[in-house]
């Protein structure tokens, strides 16, 4: 629902005008898979983030691990009827069908089990300001308003620049991945991958802020966050009192568990951005030009829509984790070579073609 939220807002804006690594190795973070049988000691105030994508295979964990905190705060900026949803006085397909939402079933799912939740007597609130103020924006200029409109001390201003930037960036590199080099598109992703770590940066503070007072009201919160929000752990820990703990969860190694495979699930590019998420200002290596070349391949092979195959199977963290690690086996000749042979492929194409480039060159991932 974000990223649809984000990309749908594009255009107009331009039309308008700590247990992690601090090298290099951005990803070599200090994580806790570990999801907690029940939550104990209420006397201690205890704050479980909830890293996870928005998949229909991980609704049963990410429910599993909310019913064991009193408040659940969401990665959604607040909506009309949601609490009539909740309440069952509006439909789910009623709910959502405004809303646009980027998995649809994912998200009717979610809204059965977030029922349920709130007829347990769980608090559920929607926490994103940085949409929400992005919404708000939007209606402003569907007003009649412009961008110098903006009051320049309000905290629309700085929400708007950081999107107009990122999404700005985020155009220039599908347009230069259709039509401009190799080199172009290396040097369009990690501009892209700069700005949009400052809006994440951003996002992270402002959603930050928020929960602190909410957090504090109970005695156990669970907090849904995008795997790519890591930050955002750091920022609880530094904001809320000290005897409070924060315990970062990552539902999809424990999916991948079950499964019994192994390995993480952030693609080249969301490597990248947590790069420049934590270093916004490091200077430009070839490591950072080996993951945005990484990220090309990976974004042609992943599979981007909704299967409909089996959720207890995980399809989306599998077919995650294969293109994750078929693209970390190319270095940047390998990425420069498969550039024009998938640059206008198809999802299934452009993956045939990878794969039997891996296999030729002896390089495939079993």
């Amino acid at each position: 629902m974000q990223a649809d939220l984000l990309v749908s807002l594009a255009h107009f804006f331009l039309a308008h005008g700590h247990g992690i690594d601090q090298g290099e190795n951005i990803i070599q973070l200090r994580l806790f898979f570990i999801m907690p049988h029940e939550i104990k000691g209420k006397s201690r105030p205890q704050v479980t983030l909830g890293f996870s994508v928005h998949r229909p295979e991980m609704v049963p964990l990410t429910f599993a691990l909310m019913q064991r905190h009193d408040a659940l705060f969401l990665e959604e900026p607040p909506s009309a009827d949601f609490n009539d949803m909740l309440q069952g006085a509006v439909s789910i397909d009623d709910y959502l069908m405004p809303l646009d939402v980027e998995y649809p079933e994912f998200s009717r799912r979610m809204c059965r089990r977030l029922r349920k939740l709130h007829s347990e007597g769980k608090v559920i609130v929607q926490v994103e300001p940085f949409l929400e103020v992005l919404l708000g924006i939007h209606d402003f200029f569907a007003e009649g308003h412009t961008p110098g409109d903006l009051p320049k001390d309000s905290l629309q201003y700085p929400v708007y620049l950081a999107e107009r930037k990122a999404t700005g960036a985020l155009l220039t590199y599908y347009q230069t991945a259709v039509s401009g080099s190799f080199e172009e598109t290396i040097a369009a992703i990690i501009k892209f991958a700069r700005l949009d770590g400052a809006r994440f940066r951003l996002r992270d503070s402002l959603r930050a802020q928020e929960l602190v007072p909410l957090i504090e009201k109970y005695p156990s919160a669970f907090i849904e966050a995008g795997a790519i929000h890591y930050q955002l752990g750091q920022l609880l820990r530094q904001k809320l009192p000290q005897q409070t703990r924060v315990r970062p969860v990552f539902l999809a190694d424990f999916a991948l568990k079950k499964l019994d495979k192994n390995g993480q699930l952030y693609g080249p590019g969301d490597q990248l951005t947590l790069l420049y998420i934590f270093h916004p200002t490091i200077a430009e290596t070839e490591r950072h030009r080996l993951l945005a070349a990484r990220s090309i391949i990976y974004a042609k092979i992943i599979e981007k829509e909704e299967s409909e195959a089996d959720a207890g199977t995980f399809p989306h963290l599998r077919d995650e984790l294969a293109c994750i690690r078929a693209t970390g086996n190319l270095n940047l000749r390998d990425c420069r070579e498969l550039f024009p042979l998938i640059r206008r492929s198809k999802t299934a194409e452009a993956r045939q073609i990878v794969n039997n480039y891996l296999d030729e060159a002896g390089l495939q991932t079993q």
